[in-house]
């Protein structure tokens, strides 16, 4: 057959589990890779799991390493890398309906018969696509990559050979275990290779082979459509990824022109908040991006467009430098104050109001209340006017959505004592907590937390940094894991 059942399942399993997320694109999609030729493997040899999972209205890992669930942490492990395993696994368990609905359809049978033989007619693929590690896996589970027999069902012994078996064994054994040895080692010498690719610092991969930073150019035309898209990386998964959300955030067809090269980097600067950036630029005439390094370059028709925009991405891009036409200003350009907070009001009231209320996100509100200015007066905790009607927006919201859970962060700039200015912080993060509650918001879903001017944005010695540290946050928490996430649009930084 011509027709590639990996690269098939790849592409509609990945599109539908990863449409609208920003976070890990690319360990996701690495992890889907080892996860789908697993799975398979497992669905050949043993096809009872078809008809369990099949009967599953939500199948997981666990339905598939029920007889060893010690096996299911040791493969997390292995497909995670440095990404939280019970992330990689939330993905995976969303991708096995997908995976069975995909081989259903190129069955033309829901039968467990149909799907082991289109599974075997596509075996030489399947299994050139295991991860090195999966037949140990396998083998674990009672699985052969081989002859897709199990483990049980070993050869008949020949009662008249195993005598001479024996005398060979005695040379036999010896050179076994000096194999299995020197495999040891190769492993060991690979995984500590494979570790020093991540920067313990950082945590982002160092680019060893690649000599030239991933780029990303894009243009858009006078009525802010997508009119050229260009992209260079040396990560062929996150590439398919960032280019199915072009696709769909310019709503064209085409997108990008892309060249995977290993000369690029395999990851670009804060690369999670690409597709939030692009977001900003959509509908925006004549607009050009260049996104390469450290450094993101607007150039619009009029210079004001471009710094309004960086205004926006700044808060999203923070290890960027976001240079603009207007003498090439770092993230410290002078921005009106009163301009600033009309646009950032603006842009929050339009983002509430774009939110489907039947598919409310914790991040899509928080990402929304973020664009706003809330300019307390000097030494005051109340809210200025201009805000309520957005807090009045959200609060409608997240009375729609028990599942949204925020933190409300009070800042302030370095005038006055640290301690005052720590009091004033809360006192204000908790008016707006106070207002939301008063609008109907479960107190349940809402905190405050006041941290005065110890996480400054801007230099403290000037009014304009001044002004850009007197600033309200909000962080959703993930109530499953735990884990607070700073959101600049998308929520993309671990605190």
């Amino acid at each position: 057959m011509n027709l590639n059942l990996i690269d098939l399942l790849k592409q509609k399993v990945s599109a539908t589990v990863l449409q609208g997320e920003t976070e890990y694109l690319s360990e996701k999609s690495q992890a889907l890779s080892s996860f789908i030729p697993i799975l398979l493997s497992i669905f050949k040899s043993k096809p009872e799991f078809i008809i369990n999972l099949q009967n599953q209205l939500n199948p997981r890992l666990g339905d598939i390493f029920i007889i060893n669930l010690s096996l299911k942490q040791e493969f997390l492990q292995q497909v995670s890398g440095t990404v939280p395993t019970e992330t990689i696994e939330s993905t995976l368990n969303r991708s096995i309906a997908p995976t069975l609905g995909v081989l259903e359809n190129e069955a033309g049978s829901s039968e467990p018969g149909a799907i082991t033989h289109l599974i075997a007619s596509h075996w030489p693929a399947v299994t050139s696509a295991l991860p090195h590690w999966a037949p140990a896996l396998l083998s674990a589970l009672g699985i052969s990559t081989g002859s897709g027999q199990t483990l049980h069902q070993a050869p008949p012994v020949d009662p008249y050979r195993v005598t001479e078996e024996k005398r060979k064994s005695g040379f036999l054994i010896p050179l076994i275990v000096f194999l299995i040895l020197a495999a040891l080692l190769a492993f060991i010498f690979k995984s500590c290779s494979d570790k020093k690719q991540i920067s313990p610092a950082s945590g982002i991969p160092a680019e060893t082979a690649s000599s030239e930073p991933a780029k990303l150019q894009l243009s858009t035309g006078s009525t802010g459509d997508l009119t050229t898209c260009q992209l260079y990386s040396g990560n062929a998964n996150y590439l398919e990824i960032l280019q199915q959300e072009i696709k769909q955030i310019f709503n064209h067809n085409i997108g990008c022109g892309v060249e995977n090269n290993s000369r690029y980097h395999s990851e670009f600067i804060d690369q999670d908040v690409i597709p939030s950036v692009l977001k900003l630029l959509k509908g925006v005439p004549n607009v050009s991006l260049t996104w390469m390094g450290d450094q993101l370059s607007i150039q619009t028709a009029h210079p004001a467009d471009a710094e309004q925009l960086a205004a926006q991405i700044r808060p999203l891009a923070k290890n960027m430098t976001v240079l603009t036409p207007v003498g090439m200003q770092s993230a410290s350009a002078v921005v009106d104050p009163n301009t600033a907070i009309s646009t950032g009001n603006s842009n929050a009231e339009q983002a509430l109001a774009e939110i489907n209320p039947d598919q409310i996100r914790a991040l899509d509100i928080a990402t929304a209340l973020n664009m706003q200015i809330i300019n307390f007066a000097t030494a005051s905790a109340e809210i200025p006017d201009a805000n309520k009607s957005i807090l009045d927006q959200a609060a409608a919201l997240i009375k729609r959505a028990p599942q949204v859970h925020l933190t409300v962060k009070g800042h302030t700039d370095a005038v006055g004592s640290a301690e005052k200015n720590k009091a004033l912080s809360q006192k204000r993060a908790q008016a707006i907590v106070d207002y939301l509650v008063k609008q109907g918001v479960d107190p349940a879903q809402l905190q405050a937390v006041g941290y005065g001017s110890q996480q400054p944005v801007a230099d403290n010695a000037t009014p304009e940094g001044q002004f850009k540290n007197r600033r309200i946050e909000f962080e959703v928490l993930n109530t499953e894991t735990g884990v607070v996430r700073e959101v600049d649009e998308q929520g993309v930084n671990k605190q």
